[in-house]
């Protein structure tokens, strides 16, 4: 596939998040290539293809065209085999993407996500059943291990790219952290010196200054933003001025107004209005994440239960708001 990641910033997959709507929008900002929430390929088999999943987590459009990765889990090599061959098929995706950083006890019980890097040779037997079946480029998803003190890293990243992946993303922390305290980018460095293939670093990436200096420090091909996306897509239009020796820029107050607003109409599209409100309840409360009350507003947004009471609360608030810190009265 065309090397997306020099062109930008990558958005990193996460659960509950990285939508059709959510994705647009950070493409519109910017944004290099986006991947979709993780979707079970056990999953995907078993349910009709006019299921809920088919509608939401499979949506994409012909604005992410050659842009837009699938991320599929599981740990059956034969499952994820046809479920990649299944999946992939169409010319929907650009990449097919595996995950086996997710940390989440309910995923990581069923021997799936980071459990995978517990037994590197079981993750290079399904990362190979699934090369071997996609129509499209591979990539997987790691952590630096499961446990701390037992990085298995750098063999998974090997044995991923003898096995047919054509890039890894590298979130730098062990599954044994989830995600406090800090990424390790010295394993991003170390995992670009031990593989041929594309490595694109995430971690701890809060910043245009923090992509610049991760990319620096580490030589990886690229860099992928993940939480500090949520309610800021505008970080991957400042990366990317700031890889082109642009002065990156903040967006005003109308705009993420107006990006908010819009992110709710795009999930109520997708989704119905009663499933759009309450989900753009969090990401209301990222977009106004240190702004002035945004505690106090917080808790008004999770009593909206419409479409209409919700932009009338975030209108008023945006446009009234004198901003500054949360703290601040």
């Amino acid at each position: 596939m065309e090397p997306l990641w020099r062109e930008g910033a990558a958005l990193a997959p996460m659960a509950g998040t990285t939508d059709l709507p959510f994705r647009l929008i950070c493409l519109e900002m910017g944004c290099a290539m986006v991947t979709t929430e993780m979707v079970s390929a056990k999953g995907l088999l078993m349910s009709p293809r006019d299921a809920y999943a088919s509608r939401t987590l499979l949506a994409t459009c012909p604005q992410e065209s050659g842009r837009a990765g699938l991320q599929i889990f599981g740990h059956e090599p034969q499952v994820m085999a046809k479920a990649a061959k299944a999946m992939t098929s169409g010319g929907d995706w650009a990449f097919l993407d595996i995950n086996m950083g997710c940390p989440v006890p309910k995923i990581v019980g069923n021997g799936e996500g980071s459990a995978l890097l517990k037994d590197p040779e079981a993750a290079a037997r399904v990362i190979r059943s699934v090369a071997e079946e996609s129509p499209v480029p591979v990539s997987v998803k790691i952590r630096l291990g499961f446990e701390d003190r037992n990085r298995t890293y750098l063999t998974v990243g090997q044995l991923a790219q003898e096995s047919g992946a054509s890039f890894i993303t590298l979130h730098a922390r062990s599954r044994e952290q989830f995600y406090a305290g800090h990424a390790d980018w010295d394993a991003v460095r170390a995992l670009k010196q031990a593989v041929s293939i594309p490595v694109i670093g995430n971690g701890d990436i809060a910043g245009a200054a923090d992509a610049l200096r991760m990319m620096r420090e580490t030589g990886c091909d690229g860099v992928a933003v993940g939480r500090a996306a949520q309610g800021n897509p505008w970080i991957f239009a400042q990366i990317r001025d700031a890889l082109n020796g642009r002065t990156p820029a903040e967006p005003d107050r109308e705009e993420r107004l107006s990006t908010l607003l819009r992110h709710l109409d795009m999930l109520c599209g997708l989704k119905g209005e009663t499933t759009a409100v309450k989900e753009m309840r969090r990401h209301a409360a990222d977009y106004i994440r240190g702004m002035r009350d945004a505690a106090k507003m917080r808790e008004r947004i999770n009593q909206t239960v419409s479409r209409a009471a919700f932009c009338e609360l975030m209108t008023h608030y945006m446009r009234e708001s004198k901003g500054g810190n949360e703290n601040e009265f």
